[in-house]
């Protein structure tokens, strides 16, 4: 019988934070001890997280109540992980942040796309940028790990094997990023009321997001020269994203078939647990789509040539909150104490949904 690790969560009644939890609670080898927010301290876990009734007693603590546990998650706002990070190193032997605070390696990156000075330079070569899928070892032999954004890890999962193999234009790469609502968080603001975010189809980051930087370095190991420019654009839809990747086959690949891609992207998926290519001809659901994705790990990748322009064209898509979030953070856990990298993230998604 393997040994159950404790793990707690600081900052828990968000949506990544209920994630985590409907995830943790069925994980055969974890026991969560506490669940942090100043806001909810001493109300039940339920008063967030409505869908965990009756599946746990757990109520909300204080941060400054956290007690030793093995694994810490931190589901803070961007720029808060920082300042508390050497209370959270006392208390726990591996530390998860799910925030942006050590997603980059370089200080005046960080500082460029988040208008704000790094408090904890230091400790950013310290976290594995926690992508299992091209990080596996690194996360493995890592007491501090760093969860991606949620629109670059499937922008990076999209692009990798084709980067990695040196197939399109570096330089030319045009991501187009469809972007459910849960993916701003639960903090209420003008453009979550309802009456404005309903029925919308808004961009509101035709440039200059956030994740330009993670993608750029994390794929910029394999081509140095690579420039991705972002769009962002807000739909109707609760949970996913869809990102439509527009990039051009270069000089020397201009021969390329669907056999010749789809062997790529095998070559380099073909044993991970979480990637499906997704590649039919006929039928509703020939390229990957965000809605039966709701619940689950997975990140779906399907790819269109353009003969007449050599134009490639890649689709990823994720659950925002799972694969792009609190899923793909479990993952990493499970290889960071040892254990079966699929434990806990079996669900397979319903459908029709």
């Amino acid at each position: 019988m393997s040994k159950i690790s404790t793990v707690s969560i600081v900052g828990g009644s968000g949506y990544a934070g209920g994630e985590l939890l409907r995830i943790l609670l069925n994980h055969p080898s974890v026991e969560i001890k506490q669940v942090t927010s100043q806001r909810l301290v001493g109300q039940p876990l339920s008063v967030s997280h409505p869908n965990l009734r009756g599946q746990t007693k757990l109520k909300f603590s204080s941060v400054e109540d956290l007690q030793e546990c093995d694994v810490l998650f931190l589901g803070l706002p961007n720029g808060v992980s920082m300042d508390y990070i050497e209370k959270f190193k006392s208390l726990a032997t591996h530390i998860i942040d799910l925030g942006a605070d050590f997603r980059l390696n370089s200080e005046s990156q960080w500082s460029e796309w988040y208008k704000k000075e790094h408090v904890k330079p230091e400790l950013m070569s310290q976290f594995a940028y926690g992508l299992p899928e091209l990080n596996r070892d690194q996360i493995a032999g890592s007491n501090y790990v760093s969860g991606p954004g949620c629109e670059a890890a499937v922008s990076i999962l999209s692009l990798y094997p084709l980067i990695k193999h040196g197939v399109i234009d570096p330089t030319s790469i045009i991501i187009d990023a469809k972007m459910g609502s849960s993916q701003a968080g639960n903090s209420f603001s003008s453009s979550s009321h309802h009456p404005e975010r309903a029925g919308v189809l808004r961009s509101y980051a035709p440039t200059g997001h956030r994740h330009t930087a993670e993608i750029e370095q994390e794929l910029g190991e394999y081509m140095p020269e690579m420039r991705v420019n972002i769009s962002a654009t807000a739909v109707n839809i609760v949970r996913g994203i869809l990102v439509t990747i527009h990039t051009n086959l270069n000089a020397e690949n201009l021969e390329l078939t669907d056999k010749d891609i789809r062997k790529i992207y095998r070559q380099e998926y073909r044993n991970e647990p979480f990637v499906r290519i997704v590649k039919q001809s006929r039928g509703l659901f020939r390229y990957p789509e965000p809605k039966i994705l709701q619940g689950t790990n997975f990140c779906e990748i399907g790819f269109e040539i353009d003969r007449r322009s050599n134009r490639l064209v890649i689709l990823g898509a994720i659950d925002n909150l799972v694969k792009g979030t609190a899923g793909n953070g479990v993952q990493c856990m499970n290889l960071m104490l040892g254990l079966e990298e699929r434990s806990g993230l079996g669900f397979m998604g319903l459908h029709p949904i």
